[in-house]
Formats: C-alpha cells, sequence, structure tokens
C-alpha cells in the first residue's frame, strides 16, 4: 500500500473541540452487546499562535468518545483542560516544555529561578495524551510523567490533577498499566533508588476501596528493580506482568539526567535532547516475584542479556511449564524510534516518509522465552525445552543467560505496533491472538491480526483510510478467545465524512458496521473500551 496522495498529514492538523455530541451515519448493524463508550487520546493542538509544537507527543490532548447506545452511535471530543492547556491557551504561546518542544522561559525569571524551578519538579508536562485507564472508580488521562489528570468519562470534563510523587517514590509512571480483574493496579517508573542512585518501582494500587476513600492514597511500592547504569535510567514505556511473575527489560535508550538538569538550566532543550543510546549495553531482561506475601514481590537477581532493542510495547506474557513467555513488539538496535517521530518527518511527502523510514530501526514482533529454574553448571546449552518455540536462552562462563528470540512476525519497515488482546480472559495466560495497528514506514494504515501460535496474519486495510489501535471487546457469550469485535477509530480525509469508528469481526477481520462523523479526528494513540 503507497500513499503518494500524503492524506496522513491530515492526522496531525489542529481541531476544535466539539461543543455537544454528533450524531454518526450507521452502516452495518451495531451489535447489541455495544452499550458503552470507546475513549481515546491523543494530541489535538499542533500549535500555540504562533509557535508549533514540534514532536508527535507534544500537541495538547485532546479526549475522544463514541458513545453505543440501541443501535445508535455519537461521537464527542474535548481538550483536556490539563496546566500545560490551559496556560497556552491562556498566553498564546507554549508555556509548559513538551516532549520535543521547548518553552521559552517566562523573561521576568532568571537562569537560576528556572533551574530550580524545574529541580522542584514544578514545570514538568501534565499533558496527558497517552492513554486513560480506571482507578478504583475513577478514570484518569495520562501520559509517562508523575501528573495524571482525572476526568469524567460522560461530560469529558477536566477534575482533577493528581501528582503521584506525593504518595510514591517514582519520578513518573508508563501510561501502560496492568489491571488485575478486581480492579489492581501496576504500573512502573523512574525512581531514586538506594544511595542515589536510580532504580524502577512497580507501583501497586489497591481496587475500590469500601470507605469510599481514594485507592491512589494507599499506593504501595512491591518491588524494585536495578538500574544498569547509577544516573542513566533506560526510558520505560510498558512492561509485562503475568500471574506470579513481572518482567521488565530495560533497553539502551537512556535519560541523562545530569544532561537534562544542566540543559534545562543553561539553553532551551527538551527531553528529547536529553535521551542517548549505550551502544554497548545491549538489552537486560529482569524479572520478580509479584507477590511473596503481604503484597511484597521479590526480585530475582538472574542477568538475561539479549541484543539491543527498542520496546514500547508488551503484547503479552505467561507462565509455561518453568519459563516466562514474554511477546513484545520490538525495533532492532539501539538508535531511539522516537528520533523518527518529529512532526516534520511524518507530515512529508510519501518519497521523504519512506526515506527516513529506511534510516529508522526495523520493527519486529518477538517472543523471549526466561528460564526461572537455572543452575550455573549448564553453561552452553539451551535451557529452554518448550516444544512449540525456536527461543533460547543459554548461560555463558560469566553466568549472564543470554536469549535469542522467536520471530513472530516481521516484515520490512512494516510494524505490528499499538497491540491488543483479548486481555480481560487471557491476559497474563497462555494466549493465540494479538491485534495491531500496522505501521507502513510509520505511517497507519491497516489492523492486523496475528495468531502467535502458527504466525498466520489477517489483515483489514482500504485505501487513503489511516486507523488507529484495535480495541478488543468481548461478546458476551462467546466461547473462543477471538468472538468478539475489534473498535479502531478511522480518518478517510479524501471521503465525504472524515472520520469514522470502525467495527470489525475479531475472527476474520470482516466489517461488521462503521459510525461515520462529519468532523476531522487526528491522531490517536490508546484507550479504552467503557461498558
Amino acid at each position: 500500500m503507497y500513499h503518494p496522495a500524503g492524506g496522513y498529514k491530515k492526522i496531525f492538523e489542529t481541531v476544535e473541540e466539539l461543543s455537544e455530541p454528533v450524531p454518526a451515519t450507521v452502516t452495518g448493524r451495531i451489535p447489541s452487546f455495544l452499550k458503552g463508550s470507546l475513549l481515546r487520546l491523543g494530541p489535538g493542538l499542533f500549535e500555540v499562535g504562533d509557535e508549533p509544537f514540534y514532536h508527535l507527543f507534544d500537541g495538547q490532548a485532546l479526549m475522544h468518545k463514541f458513545d453505543f447506545k440501541n443501535g445508535q452511535v455519537t461521537y464527542f471530543n474535548k481538550y483536556v483542560k490539563t496546566d500545560a492547556y490551559v496556560r497556552a491557551i491562556t498566553e498564546k504561546r507554549v508555556v509548559i516544555t513538551e516532549f520535543g518542544t521547548f518553552a521559552y522561559p517566562d523573561p521576568c525569571k532568571n537562569i537560576f529561578s528556572r533551574f530550580f524551578t524545574y529541580f522542584k519538579g514544578v514545570e514538568v508536562t501534565d499533558n496527558c495524551l497517552v492513554n486513560v485507564y480506571p482507578i478504583g472508580e475513577d478514570y484518569y488521562a495520562v501520559t509517562e510523567t508523575n501528573y495524571i489528570t482525572k476526568v469524567n468519562t460522560d461530560t469529558l470534563d477536566t477534575l482533577k490533577k493528581v501528582d503521584l510523587c506525593n504518595y510514591v517514590n517514582i519520578n513518573g509512571v508508563t501510561a501502560h498499566p496492568h489491571i488485575e480483574r478486581d480492579g489492581t493496579v501496576f504500573n512502573i517508573g523512574n525512581c531514586m533508588g538506594k544511595g542515589a542512585s536510580l532504580a524502577y518501582n512497580v507501583v501497586r494500587i489497591p481496587p475500590t476501596q469500601k470507605d469510599k476513600s481514594d485507592p491512589i492514597e494507599k499506593s504501595k511500592v512491591v518491588v524494585q528493580f536495578p538500574s544498569a547504569e547509577r544516573f542513566k535510567p533506560s526510558y520505560v514505556h510498558s512492561f509485562g506482568m503475568s500471574e506470579n511473575y513481572f518482567v521488565f527489560v530495560e533497553t539502551p535508550v537512556k535519560i541523562n539526567l545530569l544532561k537534562f538538569l544542566s540543559a534545562w538550566s543553561i539553553r532551551g532543550s527538551n527531553y528529547m535532547d536529553c535521551f542517548e543510546s549505550n551502544e554497548v549495553l545491549g538489552t537486560l531482561f529482569h524479572i520478580a516475584r509479584k507477590d511473596i506475601g503481604g503484597g511484597q514481590g521479590e526480585y530475582i537477581d538472574h542477568k538475561f542479556r539479549a541484543a539491543p532493542i527498542n520496546l514500547f510495547h508488551h503484547i503479552n506474557t505467561y507462565e509455561d511449564n518453568g519459563f516466562i513467555v514474554a511477546d513484545v513488539c520490538t525495533w532492532k538496535g539501539f538508535e531511539f524510534v522516537y528520533n523518527y517521530l518529529w512532526l516534520a518527518n511524518l507530515r512529508s511527502n510519501w518519497e521523504e516518509v519512506k526515506k527516513a523510514a529506511m534510516m529508522a530501526p526495523q520493527p519486529e514482533v518477538r517472543r523471549y522465552v526466561i528460564p526461572l529454574d537455572i543452575h550455573r553448571e549448564e553453561q552452553g546449552k539451551n535451557l529452554i525445552c518448550l516444544p512449540y518455540t525456536t527461543a533460547t536462552a543459554v548461560m555463558r562462563t560469566d553466568g549472564t543467560i543470554w536469549l535469542e528470540p522467536e520471530v513472530l512476525f516481521s516484515g520490512p519497515r512494516q510494524a505490528f505496533e499499538f497491540p491488543q488482546i483479548n486481555y480481560e480472559k487471557h491476559g497474563g495466560k497462555n494466549y493465540t491472538y494479538a491485534y495491531a495497528l500496522g505501521l507502513n514506514h510509520f505511517i497507519p494504515d491497516r489492523i492486523i491480526k496475528l495468531n502467535v501460535k502458527t504466525k498466520e496474519t489477517w489483515v483489514w486495510q482500504e485505501p487513503d483510510s489511516y486507523p488507529s489501535e484495535p480495541l478488543f471487546v468481548q461478546t458476551p457469550d462467546g466461547v473462543d478467545e477471538d468472538d468478539g469485535v475489534l473498535l479502531t477509530v478511522v480518518v478517510s480525509p479524501g471521503a465525504q465524512k472524515s472520520g469514522y469508528m470502525l467495527i470489525l469481526n475479531a475472527k476474520d477481520m470482516s466489517e461488521i458496521a462503521r459510525a461515520e462523523v462529519d468532523c476531522p479526528i487526528p491522531v490517536t494513540f490508546h484507550g479504552m473500551y467503557k461498558k
């Protein structure tokens, strides 16, 4: 599939928020069990006044909602009224530095006061453009800093900004928590460890409290993973969780904290300037027990190593006969993939887009298998004896265990990304199917279903149509793992109605229905189906 017309540029354009929900035109039949809302988050404001945002992860957070009721669908959106957004709109300029956009300082502040306000954490962005998820009875729009934003999922109103630093030792947490069936939330983030060195903490937030108190107030660190480099934590975007274990992959993409602090105080610098790649470190896999009693986990000190990769999204993690199977979306090599996600790159003409993607790390879906039962004397032999995988783990003379993956999906510059599974029934358990957004030279242009056991794939695709992460919703009386539908928001700039919510049959990827709206919809990253 080629995109010479460059229609994809439309998904990186500013839109105005709606004043009220708009009815969608439905083609096909909406399944009667869809009675809730599809919630999505992404950037919607790509410039303030005459100041542009430069990176894909900089635009101000716009929350989208498709409501299902009696076979009808409505669409609504609203900007999340974060400090970053409100101050930008009020001052008509970029006020808070975003991922790849530096906010020029208030001329009334000198270098030292700027440095100290950053140091106190005042100016860290709360632009929650990445995901939305429940904590207890509440819903939060999130990014990857210490700030999360409570939102009303009916009205899309912004309720309050919460600083997780007030409750737990964490510098920020990912936008990809794991949520158990009872509503317990687990997440991971960088923190200050012992002796002024860095580490990674896994945080547990309990489910809804009987006394209706805020579960966030009862957040606890359950386990700490060490950092390979004292002052340079790895960038962490998600983590794996099986029934009894956490899997944390420490990649060679590092945040240079010293550079970060000095850069901020001296010259115009942003988060992207402070990433660097360790070209010799490779990748470290860490595992920990989830609960050894009293809600505390335990780090298992084995050194699992692998070749250098970028890793943003874990697909699923499960245990099988003394092994942990971790399926992940990887990009080969140590160069940071976000270097290719500047808006100028993504808005280029198709030939330029292709050229840039030729230079970038190549995507691959991989299965790594980690042995739990390890004996020193087994050097040099493959420790994996699961009959269905070619992944290996070999102990080296220095006691480290080298992991080689099995490739589940690979196509040149064709990524299987923003993965989803039947999480309710198969999260942390053995499974067969994964669903994803297909990125073609970084441009989203298809939905893919993958059988991780046979490697068979199914694809939904239409010319000049740009879908988003597919969310799986189980048929209420469904028996099979793939009995259900996929919900994805598609932008088709050339069509009469430029955006629609598409419902696919998860079994064969055939279209069941679409609900079209007459308003532009920009790119969205992650979201959820709220019953």
